[in-house]
C-alpha cells in the first residue's frame, strides 16, 4: 500500500470506496449554484422536485422563498409544504424551517431554498447548511439554491469584484459534499432584461441594483466564477470515479500538468514551464520527485537543489508532492493515473551513453511507459537552478574517522570465529561460512557500510586461516575452496551494501517523520493563532528550539524593517546588521552571516516569503563561528520559514480585511451624514433665512402678527437645528468612547416632568398622559443624559404620531428593574425595522415617504441607556396601532425611595 492511499497492483483505491460507501449511507444533496440573484435558481429546483414528484418520490417543501413571482409561487403550490416554525426573538415574530417536523414527517426529497440563510436566533443551528446537514445524515435527500458569491473561498474575490461583500456565506466542504451540482446559467443581458420587467425586484430596488451589483462586467465576472466552480467539482467526482472503479486513464475530460523533479539544476526551468503551460491550460499543477535508492547518496547541493525547486513549485501554484519508489517510471506513471494527468513534463536525458544503453534514461522510458499521456521533453537551462539556491554557506559535513564502529565489527567477527570453531569440532557442519555472513550483516545493520566492508574482508581472512585447508595460512590448495571463498567474498559485499543501504533509507525515513511531526505541529500551532504577535512569538520560540539558535523577526514600519520579535528577547541590531536586514527585506534573498551578500553581520537574515512577495525577514545567529546551519538545518529553516510567512500573511489578510470594513463603514456613515446635512439641516436654515430675509427687506410693511409668526419661525427652526447638532455631538462622543455618565440616584419623575417641559412645543398637537407612580424607587442616572434619551423618545413619538393622539408615558418597578415605556397611536414599526431602528442613520421608510430627521435621536438614546447600565427596546402595541418603546435600568440595592426621602 502506498502513502497516497492508491494500491500499487491497480486496484480500487480504498479511500474512494470508503468515501462512496459513505455517500450510500446518507441523503443526497443537489445544489442548484447560480451567479446572481434572478437566474431562476428557485424556478429550476421546484421543476426538478415535480420531475421527482411523478416518479412516485415524496417530495415536500421545507422553506422556499418566492419573492412574490408568480411563475414561482404557482410551481410551488403543487407541494406539500411544511409549516414553518416561529421564534419570538426580542418581541419580533421570526419563521425558520421546522428542522423537527422534516425530521418527524420524513420525505424522501425535501426542497431547501438559500441555503447560505443564517437562521433567527435561539434556533438549533445557526445556519441553514447545518440543518441541510443534519437531514443528510437522517438519509433525507435534499435539494437546495445557491449563488456563487455566497461560497466562503470567493467571498473575498467576489467583494473585490462587485465592491460588495456578502456576509452570509457557506464553507467550501459543501460544495464538496454535494453529490450534484447543476449550475443555473443566465446570459448578463437576459438577466438586466429581467431586472427592467420587475421579475427580481420591485423597480425602485431594480434600478439600484443595476446601478451598482447588476452590471454587465460584474455578471460576466460572476458568470465566469460559477462556471469555473461547477466545473471544478465536476473534475473532482471523474477522478474519484476513476479512482473507485480503478480506470487507469487518462480520461482528458479536463487537462492536469504533472512535472517531474530530479537532481539536475535545470528542474527549475521545467518547473516554470510547467507553470505556464498551466496558466494557458487553466489546468492543475502537480510537481513529483521520486525518492529511489539512489537518493541516498546524493550530495547536499542536489538535496538544496531538490528542496528548493520544490518550494519554487509550491509558490507557483502547484501541488508539490515527494514519493518513494523502487523505480522512478513506475511510479511516475502511477501517480499520473491516478491523478488523470494528461500533460507530463520531464527533462532531456543527462546520462552517459554507456549507461543509457545498459538501464536506459529515465525520460525514454517514460515515453514508452505513458500509454495515452502526452510527454513534454524540456531541456531547460542549468542556469535557473542557481536562481532558486539560498546563497548560504552552511556547515561542512565532514566524514569523521571513529574507531569505535571498527571495533565493534571486529568483535563481531570474533564472536563468529568463536561459534564457526564450535560448530566445526561439535558438528558436521560444511558451511561455516554462513557464521562469518550473519556477522558481516550485523556490522551492516548497526554500524553502516565502510565498518561493514571491513567486516568482509576480516572475515574472508578468519575463514581462509581457520577453516580452508592447509589451516593456519593464507593459501588456499583445494580450488573448490577457492570458488568457495571467493563467492563468499563477493556476497558479504553485496550484502553488506545492501543492509547498509536499506538502514541508510530506514534512518532518513525516521529522521523525515520527525522532521514532519515538528512541521505539523509547528503549523498546528500557527493555525491556532489569532494575533501578529502569537504568529511569531511561535515562530521564533520554534525556530530557535529546533535549530539550537538565537532567533530575531523583523517586519516591514513605515519605510524602515524593525524587530517585533525575539527568542530569547533581543532588539539591538548593530548598523551592519540593519544594512544586512534592509538588503534582504529589498532583494528577497539571505543576506548577513554566510552568505553572500555583507557577510560582516552578526546575524544571518533570511527573508520570509510567500507566492506574492516578502512579508518580513529572520535573524538567526550564535556563539559559534562560521556558517550557522548544517544543510539539513537549512532545508528545515526553508519549511518553517515559508509556514510562518503564510501565517503573518493570513493575519495580515485579515487584519486588511478589517480595516477595509471599516473604511466601507465610515464610509457609508460618511455618506449618510453628508446626506443628512445636505438635506434635513438645509430645511430649517432655508425657514430661518427665509424668515430673517422677509423680516429685513419688509418689516416696516408687516402687521405685528405677521412680524411675531416670521420670529416664532426663527426661533423654531433655530431650535429644531440645535437639536440636529446636538445629535451630532452626541454620537460623536458615543462612538469616540468619550462619554463617562455622571451618575447619581434621580427619581424618575422629575426628569420625565423637565423632559416633558423642553418638548412643549414639540408635544403641543398631541394629548400627553404622564403615570409615574410617586413610590417608585430612584434609579442611577445622569439626568442631563437620561433627560436627552426622553427628549428624543418624545420627539420620536410627535414625529410619527397624527395629531391630537395620546402620547402615554408610563413607569413601575417588578422589584429587580424600573420599567419607563412611552406609547404613541401612529402606524407602528414594521417587525424586520424593530432593531434596526437603533442603527445610526436609519430611518423606518412607510410607503414612499420618510419623515425628515437625521435618524440619529434613537441611536443617541440607545447609547446613553446603555452607557449607564440600561437596556432599550421598541415593540408594537398589541391594544392599538402604535409603537412603545421600554427603558429597563437596574434596580439596586441600596437605591432610596422618594417616599422613604420625604
Amino acid at each position: 500500500m502506498r502513502d497516497d492511499g492508491r494500491d500499487m497492483d491497480g486496484r480500487p483505491s480504498p479511500d474512494a470506496l470508503l468515501q462512496r460507501a459513505e455517500r450510500e449511507t446518507r441523503g443526497r444533496l443537489k445544489i442548484f449554484l447560480g451567479a446572481a440573484p434572478g437566474v431562476g435558481k428557485t424556478y429550476e429546483m421546484l421543476t426538478s422536485g415535480h420531475a421527482k414528484k411523478a416518479d412516485g418520490v415524496d417530495v415536500v417543501i421545507g422553506v422556499v422563498e418566492t419573492h412574490g413571482r408568480q411563475e414561482t409561487q404557482a410551481l410551488a403550490e403543487d407541494f406539500e409544504v411544511i409549516p414553518r416554525s416561529v421564534i419570538d426573538y426580542k418581541g419580533r415574530h421570526l419563521e425558520e424551517m421546522d428542522l423537527d417536523a422534516i425530521l418527524a414527517r420524513r420525505p424522501g426529497l425535501v426542497l431547501v431554498d438559500e441555503l447560505a440563510h443564517s437562521n433567527a436566533p435561539d434556533s438549533r443551528h445557526p445556519k441553514r447548511y447545518m440543518d441541510v446537514e443534519e437531514l443528510l445524515s437522517r438519509g433525507i435527500d435534499v435539494y437546495s439554491t445557491l449563488n456563487v458569491q455566497h461560497v466562503e473561498s470567493l467571498n473575498d474575490v467576489v467583494a473585490q469584484i462587485t465592491r460588495i461583500r456578502v456576509r452570509e456565506t457557506v464553507p467550501d466542504s459543501i460544495i464538496e459534499r454535494a453529490d450534484d451540482i447543476e449550475i443555473i446559467d443566465l446570459t448578463p443581458e437576459d438577466l438586466i432584461k429581467r431586472l427592467h420587467d420587475g421579475k427580481v425586484y420591485i423597480r425602485k430596488t431594480a434600478q439600484r441594483a443595476l446601478d451598482n451589483y447588476f452590471s454587465p462586467g460584474n455578471l460576466t465576472a460572476l458568470r465566469e466564477l460559477a462556471l469555473r466552480q461547477t466545473a471544478q467539482r465536476v473534475d473532482e467526482q471523474l477522478l474519484t470515479h476513476m479512482q473507485a472503479h480503478a480506470i487507469s486513464g487518462p480520461w482528458a475530460a479536463g487537462d492536469r500538468v504533472l512535472v517531474c523533479i530530479d537532481d539536475q539544476p535545470r528542474s527549475a526551468s521545467l518547473v516554470r514551464y510547467a507553470a505556464r503551460m498551466a496558466d494557458r491550460l487553466r489546468a492543475p499543477l502537480m510537481a513529483l520527485h521520486v525518492e529511489t535508492a539512489r537518493s541516498v547518496h546524493y550530495s547536499e547541493a542536489a538535496r538544496d537543489r531538490i528542496a528548493a525547486t520544490l518550494r519554487l513549485a509550491e509558490r507557483l501554484g502547484a501541488e508539490a508532492m515527494t514519493r518513494p519508489g523502487s523505480d522512478e517510471v513506475e511510479e511516475i506513471v502511477r501517480v499520473a493515473a491516478s491523478g488523470n494527468v494528461t500533460h507530463i513534463i520531464a527533462g532531456t536525458p543527462k546520462t552517459s551513453r554507456w549507461r543509457e544503453w545498459l538501464s536506459g534514461s529515465v525520460t525514454s522510458r517514460l515515453i514508452r511507459r505513458a500509454g495515452n499521456i502526452s510527454i513534454h521533453v524540456v531541456a531547460g537551462d542549468d542556469r535557473e537552478g542557481q536562481s532558486v539556491a539560498a546563497g548560504i554557506k552552511t556547515v561542512p559535513v565532514a566524514a569523521q574517522f571513529k574507531i569505535k564502529p571498527y571495533v565493534l565489527a571486529t568483535f563481531y567477527v570474533g564472536c563468529a570465529l568463536g561459534v564457526g570453531v564450535l560448530l566445526d569440532q561439535s558438528l558436521d557442519v560444511r558451511n561455516i561460512a554462513l557464521v562469518f555472513l550473519m556477522a558481516v550483516l550485523g556490522v551492516a545493520v548497526s554500524e553502516g557500510l565502510k565498518p561493514a566492508l571491513y567486516a568482509s574482508a576480516v572475515s574472508a581472512l578468519a575463514l581462509n586461516f581457520f577453516f580452508l585447508q592447509p589451516l593456519h595460512t593464507l593459501v588456499i590448495s583445494d580450488p573448490e575452496s577457492v570458488v568457495a571463498f571467493g563467492f563468499f567474498f563477493v556476497v558479504a559485499i553485496i550484502a553488506s551494501n545492501l543492509t547498509a543501504s536499506v538502514q541508510r533509507q530506514a534512518a532518513a525515513a525516521r529522521l523525515r517523520a520527525r522532521t514532519t511531526e515538528d512541521l505539523y505541529l509547528f503549523s498546528k500551532k500557527l493555525a491556532g493563532t489569532g494575533t501578529l504577535d502569537d504568529v511569531l512569538w511561535a515562530t521564533a520560540f520554534q525556530l530557535a528550539s529546533m535549530l539550537k539558535v538565537r532567533v530575531v523577526l523583523l517586519l516591514p514600519e513605515e519605510d524602515t524593517i524593525v524587530v517585533k520579535a525575539g527568542y530569547p528577547p533581543d532588539d539591538t541590531l548593530d548598523d551592519a546588521d540593519i544594512a544586512a536586514a534592509r538588503w534582504a527585506w529589498e532583494h528577497n534573498r539571505a543576506a548577513g552571516r554566510g552568505a553572500d551578500t555583507l557577510p560582516g553581520a552578526k546575524r544571518l537574515y533570511v527573508p520570509l516569503r510567500t507566492g506574492r512577495t516578502a512579508v518580513g525577514v529572520i535573524g538567526l545567529d550564535n556563539d559559534r563561528q562560521g556558517p550557522l546551519l548544517s544543510p539539513d538545518q537549512q532545508r528545515l529553516l526553508d519549511a518553517l520559514a515559508d509556514q510562518a510567512a503564510l501565517a503573518i500573511e493570513r493575519v495580515q489578510l485579515v487584519a486588511d480585511v478589517d480595516n477595509a470594513r471599516l473604511a466601507e463603514e465610515a464610509g457609508r456613515l460618511r455618506s449618510a451624514l453628508l446626506t443628512s446635512i445636505s438635506h434635513d439641516l438645509k430645511t430649517p436654515l432655508a425657514a430661518i433665512m427665509g424668515a430673517a430675509g422677509t423680516l429685513r427687506d419688509y418689516r416696516s410693511a408687516l402687521p405685528e402678527e405677521d412680524r411675531a409668526e416670521l420670529l416664532t419661525t426663527v426661533m423654531d427652526e433655530s431650535e429644531r437645528l440645535n437639536r440636529f447638532i446636538a445629535n451630532l455631538l452626541d454620537m460623536t462622543r458615543i462612538e469616540s468612547g468619550a462619554m463617562e455618565p455622571n451618575a447619581a440616584f434621580h427619581y424618575i419623575g422629575d426628569i420625565v416632568g423637565s423632559a416633558l417641559s423642553r418638548a412643549r412645543k414639540i408635544l403641543a398637537g398631541h394629548l400627553v398622559d404622564v403615570q409615574v407612580p410617586a413610590d417608585l424607587p430612584m434609579v442611577r442616572v445622569d439626568p442631563v443624559l437620561f433627560e436627552q434619551v426622553l427628549f428624543n423618545l418624545l420627539d420620536n413619538a410627535a414625529k410619527y404620531s397624527p395629531g391630537g393622539t395620546t402620547i402615554r408615558i408610563g413607569a413601575d418597578s417588578n422589584g429587580e428593574r424600573v420599567l419607563l415605556r412611552i406609547a404613541d397611536e401612529g402606524p407602528g414599526i414594521p417587525l424586520g425595522d424593530l432593531e434596526r431602528v437603533f442603527d445610526t442613520f436609519y430611518r423606518v421608510r412607510k410607503s414612499d415617504h420618510v419623515r425628515a430627521g437625521t435618524g440619529l435621536g434613537l441611536s443617541i438614546c440607545r447609547g446613553f441607556v446603555e452607557a449607564m447600565g440600561g437596556i432599550i427596546s421598541a415593540e408594537n402595541r398589541t391594544d392599538r396601532l402604535g409603537a412603545v418603546f421600554t427603558i429597563s435600568l437596574p434596580l439596586l440595592p441600596d437605591a432610596p425611595n422618594l417616599k422613604d426621602m420625604t
